[in-house]
């Protein structure tokens, strides 16, 4: 199934139960599908929801609503029955807001093109948490539920590790010699794996952030905008060339192709609910939805490469305790770790 959006998007999710799946546009648009096998996606909703592009969304609270960022530096969140606005906070973020992903039931993550992250606990009505790590935008988050840790990427070439608990910024890698654009952990927590702009793999090994320890330096000759993990072993990538890719991890190795948008780079990847489906977005105005049984059918034949190129943790390395000093400047002073805004009190009241 295809659907044309008109314009570019940014951001798309599915609905956590439902044949729902939400995009949002340069426009400032939110665009709500309802969608089935062999019959044509009907839309349902479209809102005009910031003054500038919706970069990033999600759905929350069970999926009765659905949170929106904008370079308007205004987070949204929208009720899906009635496209009506719920609540409205102003001022999330000092800049754009670039990226929202769900933590838990009730807690959100966005990250801006300064390089700050803040956490929403929608309980409390506030933001619970506020790290300035990065100095450039944060590319993408995810989250180890088990340990209450979230992993950010930023183009300023490092990975963050936020503890949850502690409130702290628990550790920073070394700066690459890339931009870091997308992130997802594999292989049962025990590797953290990154896409970059020159088509690079990073692999990291948990608890050993500085260095990565593998590289798999020939997937694509393109950036490597996103990642989905689809199993511990198995990711599926989207580049800037308009190709979906099905890659295996530990031994690295390109499966196979199994999607593609013309040539235009893949900007989102998502599962539906129950995994039929595979969402993708790109610059070609378009939201794709593949049957993803069709897509992986005979990924059971690999491909032999030998490209990915291994720098063993040492077992004298020291696990990462702090997060090392900058070379690249001062830490943004627009926020504070654990502060509580007035101004956002209202934002969660009726969701």
């Amino acid at each position: 199934m295809e659907i044309d959006l008109g314009k570019l998007p940014f951001d798309l999710d599915f609905h956590p139960s439902n044949n729902l799946v939400a995009a949002g546009l340069i426009t400032g648009h939110l665009l709500l599908y309802r969608y089935a096998a062999e019959s044509t996606p009907q839309r349902l909703l479209e809102v005009s929801a910031h003054t500038e592009s919706c970069r990033a969304l999600r759905f929350v609270n069970e999926g009765r609503a659905i949170v929106t960022g904008s370079p308007d530096c205004s987070i949204l969140a929208t009720d899906i029955e009635t496209g009506e606005e719920i609540a409205r906070l102003e001022n999330s973020h000092g800049a754009a807001v670039n990226r929202i992903v769900n933590l838990t039931e009730s807690t959100i993550a966005s990250g801006d093109d300064e390089g700050c992250i803040k956490v929403w606990d929608t309980r409390q009505r506030s933001c619970c948490n506020s790290f300035n790590v990065h100095e450039e935008y944060i590319s993408d988050m995810t989250f180890a539920s088990d340990s209450m840790k979230l992993i950010g990427t930023s183009g300023d070439g490092t990975l963050s590790v936020c503890n949850l608990r502690s409130n702290k910024v628990q550790t920073r890698s070394e700066f690459s010699e890339d931009e870091l654009l997308s992130v997802v952990i594999m292989k049962n927590g025990r590797k953290v794996l990154c896409g970059t702009q020159t088509g690079t793999l990073l692999l990291y090994s948990w608890g050993f952030f500085k260095d990565c320890s593998d590289r798999f330096v020939d997937l694509s000759p393109n950036s490597v905008d996103v990642l989905l993990k689809l199993d511990e072993d198995r990711v599926i990538t989207g580049s800037e060339n308009g190709i979906i890719s099905l890659v295996g991890i530990l031994p690295n190795r390109i499966i196979q192709p199994i999607a593609e948008h013309s040539e235009y780079p893949v900007e989102r990847l998502a599962f539906s609910h129950d995994r039929k489906f595979l969402g993708s977005i790109s610059h070609d105005h378009t939201l794709k939805l593949w049957d993803l049984d069709d897509l992986l059918q005979g990924s059971g034949n690999t491909l032999p490469n030998h490209s990915a190129v291994s720098d063993s943790d040492s077992d004298g390395m020291d696990v990462d305790d702090s997060m090392p000093k900058s070379s690249k400047g001062t830490k943004r002073k627009n926020a504070s770790k654990g502060q509580n805004f007035s101004n956002s009190n209202s934002f969660f009241a009726d969701l």
